[in-house]
């Protein structure tokens, strides 16, 4: 699984954070980090995540999947 996330984009909500601390972290009041090639056993938290990061800055690609899943796409699952 690999994930982008616009720092443009991202307001430091830190939603991705709460929701899949193995990935995302907070550095600082607004400052992001993250692993990129996040593990496969991460993929829950991570859709979680993603769904609900406010402004849909985080993209991520599954393995084996056609295409990079946004964050409109996935609460759309729902």
């Amino acid at each position: 699984m690999r994930l982008v996330v616009d720092l443009n984009r991202c307001q430091g909500y830190a939603q991705c954070a709460f929701l899949a601390p193995d990935v995302f972290a907070m550095h600082g009041d607004e400052s992001l980090l993250y692993d990129p090639e996040s593990d496969e056993r991460q993929r829950e938290n991570v859709a979680r995540a993603v769904a609900a990061c406010p402004v849909g800055a985080i993209l991520v690609e599954y393995d084996g999947e056609d295409g990079p899943v946004r964050a409109q796409e996935v609460r759309d699952e729902r």
